[in-house]
């Protein structure tokens, strides 16, 4: 059996094994209580369920449909006056940890926030900050109002530009240009973004937990870290999670249904040339939708930086918590990402392995489970997944003796599916290339991958590394749970510093947090940002002997620029000759 398709068994076990851990706890505790898990099921559980929807429905209407008028303003106006920094600034939410976003946002409209004295003023009354249902669609929309534009904004770039230029020579307005071009673009992928936006609402933790503001705010997932680190009531935690996982395996298939991407990629392309007429109502009214939009993501990043650097910095650094709690969180996220790396490159090439061994006919099961089984952890929520290993581990020893393994693995499955999504283009277009001569070489294993596959992967690799080690830093959702003095991370850190009202050292830590995040992110950028799909052609030109210098096609897909030159006869062997093989020289091309 072909060594790829074992290593593929290998990562599918260990997934099966962490999901299916979770729910033999869960399993295992409601076989204990008996009538005891029934009788959670009351008024109260219900009317956390229909919040969790009715908040995640709002949140959706907030974010998409603003969204899609902004991403039609920046689409109609490609010169637009700083339009290349508002996408890059639109970026930078994704990359954010939800804890120091929500931190931005009460620095911004909090009880002491800036705009308090302003809002005071506006209600006639004090303003007592914005908690509860505000708060939570606040930064909910902070969050995913730049993702759908982006996403909007990618659609609107597809449309081809000889449309544009047709819809020019018919004088379309605004209008028709809207309802022939620019609508049917927008509502195909309408169905995707929202369902998007919405799972990522349902499950959201760390805004609901600083932002909620009571028993009357409150979503399943922060009621299942409640009922076990506060109330430690293993019976309902059970059935809030069992809701949990039904509802978001709900929702995934239904959105699946709809062609929705759960990984949401926000990679916007070259703005094509077009020719749109403007009038100097229709700019003006862009123009304000634009600001309007920048000035509501940049709000809470400028808040987030003023109220960081307010904080006694130079203490934070050399306070030994802090310290303790930055190595552990480099040391966790390393770990987290390299295992990442691991499991989802034995999965990528398991998929290809058995893609090339079935041939033309349908494709196994196992297939399929190494096609799409790293997106079904989307479906149980980080948290969920900890909620069933507490409640199992709990049995064996000290829960939180548990805490560097459970938070290590848990954030690696996490960010499989997003990994997935970097490197598997690169592993394929490479396969597809050297497939064969590997074959016929007897290269497989170790050899392979370092001689053959690894050139291929080293940038996209560094995307997946670089985007799992931001995501496992900025997680509050297991660490929330199996967190203790022994074990912190920055995230926890700052959770307790809110919690007991050390307000300033948490917007210090909140800051380098963030910068830490957003470094990472920077570098997946950049790395993912030097990858082209697309081979160069062939191209020639005379050198200064009158040869032909011959450019030969890079290995675009894995991002390796290959520059080789060769000076060959003279200019009578130009174009006609590209292509063909030197007899005196075969191993490069004329």
């Amino acid at each position: 059996m072909d060594r790829r398709i074992t290593a593929g068994r290998f990562a599918l076990t260990a997934i099966g094994l962490l999901i299916g851990g979770a729910f033999i706890g869960l399993a295992v505790e409601a076989a204990g209580q008996g009538a005891g898990a029934l009788e959670a099921f009351d008024a109260w559980l219900l009317r956390i369920a229909r919040f969790t929807l009715w908040q995640a429905l709002l949140s959706t209407l907030l974010s998409v449909l603003p969204a899609i008028l902004l991403a039609r303003a920046l689409a109609r106006h490609p010169a637009f006056p700083g339009r290349a920094f508002i996408l890059r600034l639109f970026a930078v939410p994704l990359a954010l940890p939800a804890i120091v976003a929500a931190l931005g946002v009460l620095a911004l409209y909090g009880r002491a926030g800036f705009f308090a004295p302003f809002l005071s003023v506006a209600f006639n009354e004090h303003w007592p900050g914005i908690y509860g249902l505000s708060g939570i669609l606040v930064a909910h929309v902070f969050f995913n109002l730049p993702l759908a534009t982006r996403l909007f904004l990618n659609a609107l770039e597809s449309v081809p530009a000889d449309q544009w230029r047709l819809s020019a020579q018919l004088g379309m307005g605004a209008r028709a240009s809207f309802r022939f071009l620019e609508w049917p673009a927008m509502r195909a992928a309408l169905p995707g973004i929202a369902g998007l936006v919405f799972m990522l609402c349902v499950t959201s933790f760390t805004i609901v937990l600083l932002l909620g503001g009571g028993p009357r705010a409150t979503t399943l997932e922060v009621a299942i870290y409640q009922a076990l680190r506060f109330d430690f009531d293993p019976a309902r935690a059970l059935v809030l999670t069992l809701i949990q996982v039904a509802l978001a395996g709900s929702i995934v298939l239904a959105m699946s249904r709809l062609g929705a991407s759960f990984s949401g990629d926000a990679n916007l392309p070259v703005a094509p040339r077009r020719i749109v007429w403007h009038t100097p109502a229709e700019t003006g009214l862009n123009a304000t939708l634009i600001l309007i939009g920048l000035f509501f993501v940049a709000g809470p990043m400028g808040a987030t930086v003023i109220a960081g650097l307010r904080a006694d910095l130079g203490r934070l650094a050399t306070e030994s918590a802090v310290f303790s709690a930055t190595t552990t969180s480099l040391v966790f996220a390393g770990l987290s990402s390299l295992l990442c790396l691991i499991l989802s490159l034995a999965l990528v090439a398991a998929r290809r392995a058995l893609e090339m061994k079935r041939g033309a006919l349908p494709a196994t099961l196992l297939e399929r489970a190494t096609d799409s089984g790293a997106a079904m952890v989307l479906i149980v929520p980080p948290l969920v997944i900890g909620a069933g290993w507490f409640i199992l581990l709990r049995h064996v020893g000290n829960v939180f003796a548990f805490a560097p393994a459970m938070v290590v693995t848990v954030n690696a499955v996490m960010a499989m599916p997003f990994a997935i999504r970097a490197i598997r283009p690169a592993y394929d277009a490479a396969s597809a290339r050297h497939e064969r001569l590997c074959l016929s070489l007897g290269i497989t294993g170790w050899t392979r991958l370092r001689l053959v596959d690894w050139p291929a992967l080293k940038r996209p690799a560094a995307t997946a590394l670089a985007f799992a080690a931001a995501l496992s830093l900025g997680d509050l959702g297991v660490i929330a749970l199996f967190g203790s003095d022994q074990v912190q991370t920055l995230p926890y850190l700052l959770l307790q510093r809110m919690g007991s009202y050390r307000t300033a050292d948490a917007a210090g830590i909140a800051l380098f947090l963030g910068l830490l995040c957003l470094g990472l992110m920077f570098i997946a950028d950049r790395s993912a940002g030097r990858r082209h799909d697309q081979d160069r052609r062939w191209t020639w030109r005379p050198n200064r002997s009158g040869g032909v210098a011959v450019r030969l096609p890079g290995r675009e897909s894995d991002g390796v620029r290959r520059d080789h030159r060769c000076v060959r006869h003279r200019r009578r062997h130009g174009p006609e000759r590209l292509g063909q093989v030197d007899p005196a020289q075969p191993d490069c091309r004329l």
